[in-house]
């Protein structure tokens, strides 16, 4: 893990170069998240906006050591007429990989929406082959919850991804 501790902040404009690199840059994002070129002008548009916190969802900078490490965002998943829950995920430069700053950031970004939004449930999904994340996620208290098969199209092919799920009354003790 990292020796300096791992906070969440709102993105500022400065930080929108860093966002920007996960959409042109495939070295940044990595091998399963990189989609193909996307708008990079799509980060500034929203933070103009709303400062990329809405009610539909949102993204939070992670940050250690003064170091800008990557983001976590959730979005908003309708379940039924009433109710939804948020389908969560972080993003790191490569720099931040590898050293327990995606697992601090999870567990923070568990807390804080528990604390902020009246949610029971957040979800995640990752890919099958995606171990180090599935490590992460269990190490956030996350709960393996099963495979969905061909959900994601990357690298010219149908992919398999891992659902997880963490819920208000689970262990707060791992988050």
């Amino acid at each position: 893990m990292s020796d300096d501790p791992v906070m969440l902040r709102p993105v500022d404009e400065s930080d929108l170069s860093v966002l920007e690199r996960f959409l042109t840059d495939p070295e940044a994002t990595g091998p399963f998240q990189w989609l193909g070129w996307s708008d990079p002008g799509r980060w500034r548009r929203r933070w103009a906006q709303d400062g990329l916190l809405g009610d539909d969802g949102g993204h939070l900078m992670v940050v250690a050591g003064g170091d800008k490490c990557g983001f976590v965002a959730w979005r908003k998943i309708v379940t039924s007429r009433s109710s939804y829950c948020w389908n969560v995920g972080a993003q790191l430069l490569p720099e931040s990989r590898g050293r327990g700053v995606g697992t601090q950031a999870q567990r923070l970004l568990v807390r804080y929406l528990f604390a902020h939004t009246p949610v029971v449930r957040l979800e995640a999904d990752t890919e099958t082959e995606n171990i180090a994340e599935q490590r992460a996620l269990q190490k956030s208290g996350f709960t393996r919850e099963g495979v969905l098969r061909s959900t994601v199209f990357r690298d010219g092919q149908w992919r398999d991804v891992v659902r997880y799920s963490v819920l208000r009354g689970d262990s707060p003790g791992q988050w």
